[in-house]
């Protein structure tokens, strides 16, 4: 039976890759700016720096360079400076190897599935306004469905929303570390007070030490920022392209929610350091070069946008949780979160009514995103 609702065409694609288009060049416009200078060759250099935009080239230097994963302005750097502790970014050594089978079993089938009834809880509450034909603002809805899950994956007794807040704060005040350019004056003592408010939530009731802190905060704020950046994105592309049918399709659902998360980028940019002497795609990059590699240009997300029906290959689809055995262990997690949100949302086909970008964030997304069942209010741009 045909659809009754809107089919996806080339203009309402456009529309949804232009909305989603500003929450770069609303709130990182110098670096959406340089990416998008230097992206049609997919290896540069800026003097220190190496930015890596290729798809091929993405995956070798995440798979066959040595990586620094401690380095001042990587992850792990920044991991360090939110706590003492080893992270799940160190590359050697047992400790690294425990602390990623550790977290696989959290994060793997059954640790999701135990998980799933938080979440589900969130979205059937939050959500409920939609069928009374009131609006919904998803960012709220986010950011306690981030917090309520972290709260149960760590066996926290923080409140959801305070533990995202302290998250999100703990992300913003270290974001200047994974941009290419020198940190503002008093940003290493604002990432530390954050830190040390995030941690103090997030203690566990017989704490094993430095190590164990500093993990439970960098699960947290890897959680907390990537979902609450990713959700309101994905279903703000649902609503402008008319991807509603797919989203209500349990067959083709699954392969919407990959799309989604590889034309979004939740983590547009992954920082690291050279360890040693390489080359990528004809450019040298010497031992203690700044590697910017953007996942969003090796996934194609620029070009290509999301089709259920013709997915990009899962190679490449999957480079935006990263390539190799520093892969994001939360991939799963982040499909089985979108792919229910998407799954509650889908009977309303919600247009989106009003949106804000969040320029304060650490991930580029909305700071507000209100939809309304179909038949409401006429969907307006992004602001």
């Amino acid at each position: 039976m045909p659809s009754a609702f809107p089919r996806p065409t080339a203009s309402t694609v456009r529309a949804a890759r232009r909305r989603d288009r500003c929450v770069y060049t609303r709130s990182h416009p110098l670096l959406f700016a340089l990416l998008a200078a230097t992206r049609r060759r997919a290896v540069t250099r800026i003097g220190g720096a190496v930015l890596v935009h290729g798809t091929d080239p993405y995956r070798r230097a995440l798979t066959r360079i040595p990586l620094d994963r401690t380095a001042a302005g990587t992850t792990g750097g920044a991991a360090r400076e939110l706590s003492t502790g080893g992270t799940l970014f160190d590359q050697e050594g047992a400790g690294h190897h425990a602390t990623r089978r550790a977290v696989a079993e959290d994060l793997g089938a059954a640790g999701v599935e135990r998980l799933r009834p938080v979440w589900r809880e969130v979205l059937d509450r939050r959500l409920e306004p939609l069928g009374a034909g009131h609006t919904v603002d998803l960012v709220p809805v986010a950011r306690e469905l981030a917090g309520a899950t972290v709260r149960a994956l760590l066996d926290s007794a923080g409140d959801p929303e305070g533990l995202a807040d302290a998250a999100a704060r703990a992300a913003a005040a270290t974001v200047r570390d994974h941009l290419p350019w020198p940190r503002l004056p008093g940003s290493a003592r604002a990432a530390a007070t954050a830190a040390a408010r995030l941690e103090a939530m997030l203690a566990p009731a017989a704490p094993d030490g430095a190590e164990e802190t500093a993990l439970r905060a960098m699960l947290a704020v890897a959680a907390v920022n990537t979902t609450v950046a990713a959700l309101p994105r994905a279903v703000a592309w649902c609503a402008d392209a008319r991807l509603w049918d797919e989203a209500a399709d349990d067959r083709l659902r699954p392969t919407l929610v990959g799309e989604l998360l590889r034309v979004i980028a939740p983590s547009p940019l992954l920082p690291r350091v050279a360890a040693a002497d390489a080359d990528l795609d004809g450019c040298p990059v010497r031992a203690g070069d700044r590697l910017i590699l953007v996942a969003r240009h090796a996934a194609r997300a620029h070009n290509e946008p999301p089709n259920a029906r013709r997915p990009a290959p899962p190679a490449v689809a999957q480079l935006v949780f990263g390539a190799g055995t520093h892969a994001c262990p939360g991939a799963r997690l982040a499909r089985a979160q979108l792919d229910d949100t998407l799954a509650a949302l889908a009977p309303h086909r919600p247009t989106v009514v009003r949106a804000r970008v969040d320029r304060g964030a650490a991930l580029p997304g909305w700071r507000s995103l209100t939809v309304r069942a179909a038949g409401g209010l006429k969907p307006r741009e992004g602001r």
